[in-house]
């Protein structure tokens, strides 16, 4: 088949992001990328798990490892008896899906079709090796499937970007990055792109400026003090983000700095567009957990201390965008006020 992750960058193609193959998940350590281009291979499905809270990857990139972490389950439960095996499945896919508190609700959805898969093996009684291989490929239509999705919500957000224009993004979108560049490549629009570093891993420094140079675009890195006065300087058009959840009554939880990002955009006239799909099982904010990570991290820059001894840190993961500050929810469907989105599932 023709795979969606054509004409992408190195860093989005399938076997660099989660990989199964012969026992173990190959995962491109995106921690390191591209300082190095190294991968860490887990031989169970809890050192998949434990992968993801380590933020060996992230954005998009949890749930291929999950779904690709069901597929390493399978291997490690052949020669197990129905019942026996469909309950090591249900464990390993809650292993997976509460990896990281704050995505728990998203990455349900993930194994609970591998899970489908798991059930319909075993009523047909085609499990062992063949139940490890069907995981695995469904590991892979799932990820080609969302991405022919994001390329569906790209042509809506390339559409709001002018001829040539300036775009800010923050942290590492991922799949939507890589598509709309694809997209306005395609359109013949050469975009510039503006990159905040997105401490402490730097995720927009490594990952999202390295997917826009290796697809040959215009990018530029600045630090996460800058985004307010450069948003003006450099007259950018538009701010996007994705979304690590979408609430229903429209509130953006994504990685702490998006809020203050989308309020400079707000004060400066610059339209904030978000990427993603409004989440049912998070009606408002009350069911949103944020996650807070170790506060060393904080206090440090690529491993390195920068801090005396004593001084504390502190780390939320993620921040809120109210809905006033967000000009459209980008979707496959099109683009929705976020005081509407009940709209996308009609």
């Amino acid at each position: 088949m023709t795979r969606a992750d054509e004409g992408m960058a190195f860093l989005l193609r399938y076997e660099n992001v989660a990989w199964y193959e012969d026992g173990q998940v190959r995962i491109l350590d995106r921690r390191i990328y591209p300082i190095r281009t190294e991968y860490v291979v887990c031989k169970r499905h809890e050192e998949v798990a434990q992968a993801i809270a380590d933020m060996v990857t992230q954005s998009g990139g949890p749930y291929t490892a999950a779904a690709m972490g069901m597929a390493l389950a399978a291997h490690e439960a052949e020669g197990k008896r129905e019942k026996e095996l469909v309950a090591y499945m249900e464990q390993a896919a809650y292993t997976l899906s509460h990896a990281r508190p704050t995505t728990v609700e998203k990455m349900k959805r993930v194994v609970e079709g591998s899970m489908e898969v798991v059930k319909k093996a075993v009523e047909s009684g085609a499990c062992g090796a063949a139940l490890t291989r069907a995981l695995a490929d469904y590991a892979v239509e799932r990820i080609d499937k969302n991405y022919q999705s994001y390329g569906l919500v790209a042509k809506h957000l390339a559409d709001q970007i002018p001829q040539g224009g300036t775009v800010m993004t923050q942290c590492f979108a991922e799949t939507i990055i890589g598509s709309v560049l694809k997209e306005c490549r395609a359109r013949g629009n050469e975009i510039h792109m503006i990159c905040p570093e997105t401490r402490p891993y730097f995720q927009g420094a490594r990952l999202t400026a390295s997917v826009a140079c290796d697809m040959g675009f215009d990018v530029t890195v600045i630090t996460d003090n800058m985004p307010g006065w450069v948003m003006k300087e450099k007259k950018v058009d538009l701010f996007t983000s994705a979304a690590d959840v979408i609430t229903m009554d429209g509130h953006i939880i994504n990685k702490v700095g998006t809020f203050q990002i989308a309020l400079a955009a707000w004060y400066w006239g610059v339209p904030y567009f978000v990427t993603g799909t409004p989440n049912r099982a998070h009606p408002d904010l009350e069911s949103v957990h944020i996650e807070l990570r170790d506060p060393a991290l904080a206090m440090e820059a690529m491993g390195t201390k920068v801090t005396m001894d004593g001084v504390k840190g502190y780390y939320p993961a993620f921040d809120v965008t109210p809905p006033r500050l967000c000009g459209g929810v980008v979707t496959d469907k099109g683009i929705f006020s976020p005081r509407d989105l009940k709209s996308y599932f009609l």
